[in-house]
């Protein structure tokens, strides 16, 4: 029979119950709000996120949504996913030992301050694709542009992006080939990872 205890995704091992209890006593020393979002405890400050805490297989964690934006003096602040996260950042920590709660809430009321200040990192707007390729067959063949105008925007982002991220106009000519039926039968490039 299943525990009735909820574990979050990113408590899978659930060995880091007195740690993060640990980060809790100190981050209630701050003026935020403990919620549940996406199945961990996130912080928030008139409903916006500030920070999350949850536990991993080799380290337990502090993150901060604006982390980008903290000036992290003690250089502590990782990237979870290089390339991917744009603003996150995390604080890990491998023992309780680690965590100085002085620095801990020092870091907190600085995202708080962000916070107030209305500081954010907003995601940066994609530069438009022009494909001269794509669109020379779009006007030679209208069932081909009446099928590809029916996706949205970011489908349509993602075919160009596709073309023209070949180097050779070989490869953008095949890579139409390839794309030129799934237009036509509204399939989404990545569709099947969906």
């Amino acid at each position: 029979m299943e525990s009735s205890k909820t574990t979050h995704s990113w408590d899978k091992n659930n060995n880091w119950t007195e740690e993060l209890e640990l980060l809790k006593s100190i981050i209630v020393k701050a003026e935020l709000t403990e919620t549940t979002k996406w199945g961990g405890i996130v912080y928030v400050l008139n409903g916006k996120n500030v920070l999350g805490i949850g536990g991993f297989k080799n380290y337990f964690t502090i993150w901060f949504f604006n982390g980008v934006l903290l000036q992290d003096k003690i250089n502590v602040l990782v990237n979870a996913q290089e390339g991917v996260t744009k603003s996150l950042r995390q604080w890990r920590f491998s023992s309780k030992e680690e965590v100085n709660e002085a620095t801990v809430l020092d870091y907190i009321q600085e995202a708080i301050e962000n916070e107030k200040q209305g500081k954010n990192s907003k995601p940066q707007k994609k530069e438009p694709i022009i494909s001269e390729l794509l669109q020379k067959e779009l006007d030679a063949d209208g069932n081909l542009a009446d099928a590809f105008q029916k996706f949205s925007p970011y489908k349509q982002y993602e075919f160009l992006e596709y073309i023209e991220t070949a180097k050779r106009e070989e490869t953008k000519r095949s890579r139409i080939e390839k794309i030129r039926p799934m237009i036509k039968e509204n399939i989404g490039l990545n569709d099947k990872y969906r």
